[in-house]
């Protein structure tokens, strides 16, 4: 996982700050230029990594067996010309990595103007598979769709952000701690840190749970997922762990473009107080 922040054209706190989720879109059309940039930043993303996963572009309206169709979303998606759909072996269990990557494309189509929402249960999988082609080995865990909100009300956008809380982020001293997860972290003590922990803050996650926690010890960063019990059982795999791959791409595309020298690193960090079903999952090493 890297960032390469020559690719966007506006500094990555101000993207991440714009995007928000969009479920009505104008019939305002993607031109032909800006799905082609897309098409290709989307193949370059996933070039250099391992084999079993891919992100592509699909138009809404594709055929399929039986004539021209419009891809499903069961209503939670209105008016979207475009979707990007990532691609997965089934036996792929790097879920980490998917989020992270699939949010950096989610990012790159904000600083272009587009906007997106994250979808993982709600939309027809059934219809996607065959719009792709997809191989019996492979599923379609996450799509999003990109184009142009609509203006006005977006009324299904503002119920579902009301019945998820997504305006509100937990306080910086329910997710980031100092030594152990009995220490606080405040965004002052975090000192060159403390805007890329706040860009993490600021990610979003499916129903906004925002599982993640991070432990600063010792000058390192010390990632955790905190499970929602049964949460996203039915997808059939830990939606949460995406969403953890979420965060991690804000962090480090935040602390790259500062400047902050760090790598990931799989680590024993040792790290007392750890709550109930709550794993650790990656360290950031300065």
């Amino acid at each position: 996982m890297s960032n390469d922040g020559t690719i966007f054209s506006r500094p990555i706190t101000e993207i991440i700050r714009d995007r928000i989720s969009v479920r009505t879109y104008s019939n305002k059309a993607v031109t032909d230029d800006t799905v082609q940039k897309l098409d290709i930043f989307l193949k370059e993303l996933t070039a250099s990594q391992t084999a079993g996963l891919r992100l592509t572009s699909i138009a809404a309206s594709t055929g399929m067996q039986g004539g021209a169709s419009r891809l499903g979303t069961y209503g939670m998606i209105r008016g979207a010309s475009r979707f990007i759909a990532a691609v997965v072996e089934k036996s792929s269990n790097d879920l980490e990595r998917l989020g992270y990557l699939f949010e950096k494309a989610v990012l790159y189509a904000t600083s272009m103007g587009l906007s997106t929402c994250w979808l993982g249960g709600s939309f027809n999988k059934g219809d996607f598979s065959k719009a792709l082609s997809i191989k019996e080995n492979e599923e379609i865990p996450i799509v999003s769709p990109v184009g142009y909100a609509k203006e006005g009300r977006d009324i299904v956008g503002s119920l579902v952000r009301f019945s998820a809380g997504s305006a509100n982020r937990k306080a910086w001293d329910e997710i980031f701690f100092s030594g152990s997860f009995e220490g606080k972290l405040s965004r002052r003590d975090a000192g060159d840190y403390g805007e890329a922990l706040e860009m993490m803050r600021l990610a979003p996650s499916a129903s906004n749970k925002q599982p993640w926690r991070v432990v600063e010890s010792d000058g390192k960063y010390h990632f955790y997922l905190r499970h929602t019990k049964g949460y996203g059982k039915m997808l059939g795999y830990d939606v949460q762990r995406i969403d953890m791959g979420i965060a991690m791409c804000h962090f480090e595309m935040t602390a790259s473009e500062m400047g902050l020298k760090g790598r990931w690193s799989r680590e024993n960090p040792n790290i007392s107080g750890v709550p109930q079903d709550t794993d650790y999952i990656i360290s950031w090493v300065i």
